[in-house]
């Protein structure tokens, strides 16, 4: 049986902002080459991968990236980009699995993680009312679950849930939280009902390329997120 995002939580002690952190980052093809070994060496741990977005792109660089990553033998995951004014979270949770996105018990894989944010082509909530918004994610989180058996992580930020969800729980019970504030200390505004966040994306700026995470925990604790008994 796979741990929910609390009972999780409570196993690997996510509970609050934790003094131990492990380093990690995430990137797309607008990194088009990283030296993962010499990531690793400056203490990099794990990766997240764009993959998708909508129904219509699979990122160029995805495959290169994950192999890279693997063979740093690193932790690494696939992200999808929300896009929920075009199609359902359903059919985005299986174009997202099918192109990378899924999840292997092989305890280097991370959980996908759906990046839900600021649209970039738009207005801010793509459009949909706050109710529209979580029934979006609650389809897309119910259609990756059913596939995988593991729920998928959730990147956000505080500002954008409460905008566009109307700051809804219902999630923190099941996702890992991803939160972006970019900080040089801990964010202390926790969206929804997640008692604290899993990763939390602390910049913009990574030395080997993209952005820069941090896990909230130890090295073994990021391994249970993998691999959960």
């Amino acid at each position: 049986m796979k741990f929910t995002s609390i009972a999780l939580a409570a196993a690997i002690g996510l509970t609050q902002a934790s003094a131990e952190t492990v380093q990690g980052f995430d990137i797309s093809n607008h990194q088009s080459t990283v030296d993962y070994k010499a990531a690793y060496n400056d203490g990099a741990r794990f990766v997240m991968i764009k993959a998708t977005e909508g129904t219509g792109y699979v990122d160029t660089s995805f495959s290169k990236h994950y192999q890279g990553a693997t063979d740093a033998k690193m932790l690494r995951g696939g992200y999808h980009f929300a896009l929920p004014n075009k199609s359902s979270g359903a059919k985005q949770a299986r174009y997202f699995i099918s192109h990378g996105g899924g999840w292997t018990d092989d305890g280097l894989t991370l959980p996908g993680m759906l990046d839900i944010e600021y649209n970039p082509y738009g207005s801010t909530c793509y459009g949909l009312s706050a109710s529209a918004m979580v029934s979006w994610i609650k389809e897309f989180v119910t259609e990756y679950h059913k596939a995988t058996g593991i729920y998928p992580m959730i990147y956000s930020t505080a500002d954008w849930w409460k905008q566009c969800t109307g700051d809804a729980g219902g999630f923190g019970d099941t996702c890992p939280l991803v939160l972006a504030a970019y900080s040089s200390s801990a964010p202390s505004t926790i969206p929804g009902d997640w008692p604290t966040y899993t990763i939390w994306q602390n910049s913009d700026k990574y030395k080997h390329g993209g952005d820069s995470d941090l896990f909230n925990g130890g090295l073994e604790q990021l391994k249970k997120i993998a691999k959960p008994e």
